[in-house]
C-alpha cells in the first residue's frame, strides 16, 4: 500500500516532478487538485488530509467533475497510465512534444503529462486563465519537435476555428499539429468538418477517467480497448482500467464488473457498436426524461439544437412541467436567440413531439465545471427558480 497526497495543478512543472516519482513507485500517489481548491468552497472534495492509502499499483487519483451525479475519486494504476499513453501513441502516428491547454487536474491534462513524461520530451504550458487563441497560437509556436500535439474541449476548439477564420497566422499554426485530441464532452460534426475545411487534423476522443482518458479515437477503440453495448449502455474492458473508486466499494462493484474473467467498466453512456467495431455514442444513461410518457435522452436533443443557426453552444436540461411531467429546456448566451417555435419545430421533425424544448432562457455566461463542461445542475436550479 502507499500513501495518497493531494499536489495543487496550478503549477504544472511541478506536477510533472511529482508524476516522475508516482509513475515510478518511488514516490506517493497523487490526487491533482485545483487552484484554490473548490472543494474549499462547495465541499465537493471533503476530507483531503486523510486519503489513503490505496494500493501499491495506484500512481494517480482523478476527482471526476461530477457534471451529472456526485464527484468520485478515480484509481488509476501506473499500468493503466502508460498502457493508456502507448496506445495514443500508435495512435497518433509516434511520440512528440504536447501543449497543456486544460487544467492538469483533469485526466485529459494529466495524460499530457504522463505522454510527455513517456516520450521523453518537454511540454508546453499555456498560462492559467481564461483561454485566449493569440496566446495559445503564441505558446503553440514554441513546439519544436517534429510531432507536435495538444488536447482540447470542444469550445477551445470551436474559439481557435473563428479566430483561425480572421487570423492566417493562427490558422498556419494549427495545421502545424500533428493532432488535436478533442474530447471531455459531444463533438459536433460540424465543427469537425470545419476543422477539415481549413485541414486541421482533429481527432475525436472518447473516454473518461475510469478510463484513464480517451480510449476511443474518432469511433476505433485504441491499444487492446474493447467495447461493447449491453442493453443499450457501452461497457469497456482493457489495459486502461481504473482499479475502482477510493473509499467507494459499492459504487466500484456497481460500475467495474467480471465477465467470465474479463473486467469490464459501465459506462452510464448509451449508445452501439458496428459490426466493423466502430464505436457510436448517443448520449448519458442519466440524462433521459419522460415527457408525456415517453422518454427523451437530452443528449439527442441538444445534439440537434447545437445544429440549428445561433445555438451552437447551447445547452440542453431537464425542467419539472406540471402537464408533461419533464420537458427540455434550451439554455443559451445569446442577445437575441431564435424563435422558441422553429426550435420546437427542428426537434419534433427530428425526435419527435416530446423532445420539444419549452422554453429558450438566456443567461449571461454558462456556468462551467472544472474541466470546462457545463455544469448543468448549476443551469437546473437556475432554471427552477
Amino acid at each position: 500500500m502507499r500513501p495518497v497526497r493531494a499536489v495543487p495543478a496550478g503549477d504544472p512543472l511541478h506536477l510533472l516532478t511529482e508524476l516522475r516519482l508516482a509513475l515510478s513507485a518511488t514516490g506517493d500517489a497523487l490526487l491533482p487538485v485545483p487552484v484554490p481548491s473548490p472543494a474549499a468552497e462547495n465541499g465537493t472534495g471533503a476530507d483531503r488530509a486523510g486519503l489513503g492509502p490505496v494500493p501499491r499499483r495506484v500512481a494517480v487519483v482523478i476527482e471526476t467533475s461530477g457534471s451529472t451525479a456526485a464527484p468520485k475519486r478515480v484509481m488509476l494504476s501506473t499500468d493503466a497510465l502508460l498502457a493508456s499513453a502507448a496506445a495514443s501513441s500508435v495512435a497518433l502516428g509516434g511520440d512528440g512534444q504536447w501543449l497543456l491547454a486544460l487544467p492538469a487536474h483533469y485526466i485529459a491534462g494529466v495524460q499530457v503529462l504522463v505522454r510527455s513524461i513517456v516520450a521523453g520530451t518537454e511540454p508546453v504550458l499555456l498560462p492559467p486563465g481564461h483561454f485566449d487563441p493569440v496566446v495559445f497560437a503564441e505558446y503553440a509556436r514554441r513546439l519544436v519537435e517534429p510531432l507536435r500535439f495538444t488536447s482540447l474541449v470542444p469550445v477551445q476548439l470551436a474559439r481557435l476555428l473563428d479566430a483561425a477564420d480572421a487570423d492566417p497566422a493562427i490558422l498556419t499554426v494549427l495545421r502545424r499539429f500533428t493532432g488535436i485530441l478533442v474530447g471531455g464532452q459531444a463533438v459536433a460534426p460540424a465543427l469537425i468538418d470545419r476543422a477539415e475545411r481549413q485541414k486541421i487534423r482533429v481527432l475525436r476522443t472518447y473516454g473518461s477517467s475510469e478510463t484513464a482518458g480517451g480510449c476511443v479515437y474518432d469511433g476505433v477503440p485504441i491499444g487492446n480497448t474493447l467495447v461493447r453495448a449491453v442493453d443499450g449502455q457501452l461497457e469497456i474492458s482493457g489495459a486502461v482500467l481504473a482499479e475502482g473508486y477510493l473509499g467507494d466499494e459499492d459504487r466500484t462493484g456497481d460500475r467495474f464488473r467480471d465477465d467470465h474473467g474479463v473486467r469490464w467498466y459501465r459506462t452510464g453512456d448509451l449508445g452501439a457498436v458496428a459490426v466493423d467495431g466502430t464505436v457510436s455514442v448517443t448520449g448519458r444513461a442519466d440524462n433521459v426524461i419522460v415527457s408525456g410518457g415517453e422518454k427523451v435522452s437530452l443528449d439527442a436533443v441538444e445534439a440537434l439544437v447545437r445544429s440549428l443557426p445561433g445555438l451552437g453552444e447551447a445547452v440542453v436540461v431537464r425542467a419539472a412541467d406540471p402537464v408533461w411531467g419533464q420537458t427540455p429546456v434550451v439554455v443559451v448566451v445569446a442577445a437575441a436567440p431564435p424563435a422558441l417555435e422553429a426550435v420546437r419545430a427542428a426537434a419534433a421533425s427530428a425526435l419527435g413531439r416530446a423532445a420539444r424544448p419549452s422554453r429558450i432562457v438566456t443567461v449571461e455566461t454558462l456556468p462551467l465545471l472544472a474541466s470546462g463542461k457545463p455544469d448543468r445542475q448549476a443551469l437546473e436550479a437556475f432554471i427552477a427558480r
